[in-house]
């Protein structure tokens, strides 16, 4: 039973299913779209409001430090994704590279876990999304029903100031269904939009960074590193650990760059620079936003819904305000069609291999999309969006998004010794140096995320291999092409 769970995929057969441009997706994706993909999924919800949370609650100033930690674990997995893109550049990201190194049971386990990220991380987004814009609209004098603006399980305010129960969330909703279009009619026209949305709110993010310098007092910067209160990640160096297992969230993102493998015009050179380019150009806006943040507001001010906009007001720049409520309502769109597009992807992969029902491998005639699972896809999260009153459940998304990490980083060393003559285009350098200390410190902040967020985890992983027991293992097609002799 144990050998039979733990069946790999062969690389051959991977890069035939890499090969096939017939019935395979449409490649129509260079380089710097890849880029723009991985920045448009990081900069999102993340920085403009868990940066200051973060600091209030367990970093202070030093929450740069913590940006730093969680930036140099991610470039430790972000070179063992970019040796594993190159090397098997199939859509289904870590759920593949899984399957090709530890084996079905463990690609399952991340293929299931992935859609915390995707998935659930998509309908948060669209719900944070839909409050932005009805905020935005507000203030342009455009006011939406508040029925309209909450699913019926939350509790909105009427103008003459008493309470009912919501109806729908007609933004988020529209705003999923429109993504979901988009996604369906092609993979070009989806970049294009994800380009230009990237260049507003990176601008935003400059133009925050820039305008903060003048504004800065160095005493909010003292001191650096707060005294630990006598809690485990409450303030000094244990706090800086909270704050980037806390902060990790933001940089949740750059993985989605290999799901779209298949859709790149050349996966073995521009899969790497996409997922690295990516992380390096996030990494640097993070630190400097970080910086001016902590810098124009003390940190223990900053516990809110909007810390950003706490910084805004102590700058007194009303334009600025705006500039970033744009910002974020431009984030939060290109991190749902990056979500968006990373989901279908995984389950049309998983679908192939037979541990999903075989209709969800089907591709559009016209457009070379996977329509059936982006349907599927964006229909679930626009229900899911529109009716409940979801939390941005960032502690369970980071831990899952970090145990993924360390299985990839751990299958660049078993793969290295397993198959060394296999051609990888891109070479994680130092290994088993780079590989294990991504290990480390993606497991470290694991710890850091405590122990609520690892009990849900294990539920959520329950209910995966409960499918995996009664439909998956039964179905598999490696299985069965290893049981036939083929």
């Amino acid at each position: 039973m144990a050998s039979r769970l733990l069946i790999t995929k062969p690389l051959s057969l991977l890069q035939q299913e890499a090969a096939d441009t017939e019935h395979g997706l449409k490649r129509a994706l260079r380089a710097i779209d890849l880029v723009m993909l991985g920045v448009g999924a990081i900069i999102g919800a993340g920085i403009f409001v868990l940066t200051g949370n973060a600091a209030a609650s367990h970093a202070g100033p030093a929450i740069v430090l913590s940006m730093v930690l969680a930036g140099v674990g991610c470039t430790f997995a972000g070179l063992c994704y970019a040796e594993m893109a190159s090397m098997i550049p199939i859509a289904g990201s870590a759920y593949t590279y899984s399957y090709a190194t530890l084996g079905e049971f463990f690609a399952w386990v991340i293929g299931w876990d992935l859609i915390l990220e995707y998935a659930l991380g998509a309908a948060t987004v669209s719900v944070g999304w839909s409050g932005l814009v009805v905020s935005f609209l507000h203030d342009i004098g455009i006011a939406i029903p508040a029925r309209l603006t909450a699913g019926p399980f939350q509790m909105v305010s009427l103008p003459d100031g008493s309470q009912v129960a919501g109806f729908v969330n007609l933004p988020a909703l529209l705003i999923v269904l429109f993504v979901t279009f988009l996604l369906v009619v092609g993979i070009r026209e989806s970049a294009n939009v994800n380009n230009f949305i990237v260049f507003v709110k990176v601008g935003v993010v400059v133009a925050f960074i820039l305008a903060g310098i003048g504004y800065i007092n160095r005493d909010n910067w003292t001191p650096f590193i707060p005294p630990n209160t006598g809690t485990f990640g409450a303030f000094g160096w244990s706090g800086i650990l909270a704050g980037a297992g806390v902060i990790f969230f933001a940089y949740i993102g750059f993985d989605a760059v290999s799901t779209a493998a298949q859709e790149a015009r050349n996966p073995q050179r521009d899969l790497p620079i996409g997922i690295l380019g990516s992380l390096v150009v996030c990494t640097i806006l993070y630190i400097l936003f970080a910086a001016v943040l902590t810098g124009v507001v003390p940190y223990s001010k900053l516990n809110t819904a909007a810390p950003v906009a706490v910084g805004v007001d102590a700058m007194k720049l009303a334009w600025l305000g705006t500039a970033m409520k744009l910002g974020a309502i431009a984030g939060l769109t290109s991190v749902m069609l990056v979500m968006l597009l990373g989901q279908p992807r995984i389950f049309w992969t998983m679908a192939g291999d037979g541990l999903l029902p075989s209709w969800f491998t089907r591709v559009h005639p016209r457009f070379r999309t996977p329509y059936i699972t982006t349907i599927l896809t964006g229909v679930a999260v626009a229900v899911t969006g529109a009716l409940f009153p979801i939390g941005v459940l960032g502690n369970l998304v980071s831990i899952g998004t970090l145990f993924a990490f360390v299985l990839v980083c751990g299958g660049v060393i078993w793969m290295r010794r397993r198959q060394p003559t296999v051609p990888r285009p891109f070479r994680t350098p130092w290994v088993p140096v780079v590989p294990i200390l991504g290990m480390v410190i993606c497991f470290a902040m694991m710890l850091g995320l405590g122990r609520e967020t690892w009990e849900r985890l294990i539920i959520w992983l329950i209910i995966g291999l409960v499918i995996y027991f009664t439909y998956g293992i039964r179905h598999s097609r490696i299985a069965r092409l290893r049981a036939s002799g083929d």
